[in-house]
């Protein structure tokens, strides 16, 4: 009787259907190796978060297969996604994806759009913190910029990731709020432009908190202001007397302007729902580790996440968000 009352309510359960002789058809899962493409180069914050999320499936036995981290960053990272638009259909492939995801076809006009992508899953947002080196006299944003402003056009060094790319974007914010004007020097990787600041070779720096915060902890940098919104939440301290919660708002600091950065993941186009499915789950549980919580911790990100159409939604947005940016900034390809 209860077999019959679950048929009849339209639920075929597990218990039926083996009474029945019904064999549940098998959920999706990687049938080989999958291949993670970071658009970035070594050492910034794409790259230590794909390799974060590579360690954290393979220890926690998430997934049958291993994930092999690929960096693509050729073309300012156009490499990476023109590969993944060139993989229609590979359910063994995904990518994890900054601002470039808008900037690069915007400033270069490679044909490429995140449409020619499927979107998975936003894993958090990324902060841009502020950073001078700690020998220097400025305790404040405030005090930077106006040295800044005092020393003449192009006599500070603003040192960033890439031409045209988030970096430079908000060092072009700056100089719009501030009524300053810096010589922008891109390299190749967060991780370059921290060593780069703590060499003194430029004046500052607009790295995520995660490409910095060990020559914070070691006392070689200052971080001045963070580009959220509102305050980093982690109150944990970093250093003997300051946490990210410490650190201002730029806005706070009298340089009214913010911006965050995506870390999302997206596969190739024409990828089966139930491909998709099965990385969507994957990352949910990937968040939940107690290794991915401390990352977050350690980085200062913010936590926001989606997947669905709530994050389809949200990168049409941000792509509005970047051409108007980019337009201002006299940065879109001729």
């Amino acid at each position: 009787m209860k077999i019959k009352h679950i048929l009849s309510s339209g639920a075929l359960s597990v218990v039926a259907a083996v009474a029945f002789g019904i064999q549940p058809a098998a959920a999706w899962e990687p049938s080989k190796p999958v291949e993670f493409i970071i658009p970035a180069g070594t050492g910034g914050g794409a790259d230590q978060m794909a390799r974060l999320v590579q360690g954290i499936v393979a220890k926690h036995n998430l997934m049958k297969q291993p994930i092999v981290p690929v960096n693509k960053s050729g073309g300012a990272g156009a490499e990476g996604f023109l590969d993944v638009k060139a993989s229609k259909g590979d359910a063994h492939k995904f990518i994890i994806t900054l601002s470039n995801l808008f900037t690069t076809p915007m400033a270069t006009g490679v044909p490429f759009n995140w449409k020619d992508l499927t979107p998975v899953s936003m894993l958090a947002l990324d902060n841009f913190v502020l950073w001078v080196n700690a020998d220097e006299p400025y305790k404040s944003a405030k005090d930077y910029l106006a040295a800044v402003k005092k020393g003449g056009p192009n006599t500070f060094k603003m040192g960033g990731t890439g031409s045209k790319q988030e970096d430079q974007i908000i060092t072009v914010a700056i100089e719009k709020a501030a009524g300053v004007k810096f010589t922008y020097i891109p390299f190749k990787g967060g991780g370059s432009v921290a060593t780069q600041l703590v060499g003194k070779h430029i004046n500052s720096s607009v790295n995520n908190p995660i490409e910095a915060v060990a020559h914070w902890r070691a006392g070689k940098l200052r971080p001045l202001c963070v580009f959220d919104d509102q305050r980093m939440p982690y109150k944990g301290k970093v250093t003997d007397t300051q946490s990210w919660n410490d650190i201002p708002t730029c806005k706070e600091a009298g340089v009214p302007t913010d911006y965050t950065m995506l870390r999302g993941i997206f596969m190739p186009a024409g990828v089966p729902k139930e491909a998709v499915a099965f990385y969507v789950d994957l990352f949910a549980k990937v968040r939940a580790t107690p290794e991915w919580k401390e990352f977050m911790e350690r980085g200062a990100f913010n936590q926001t996440a989606l997947t669905g159409q709530a994050y389809a939604d949200w990168v049409a947005k941000a792509e509005t968000l970047h051409h108007g940016l980019m337009k201002e900034a006299g940065f879109l390809a001729k």
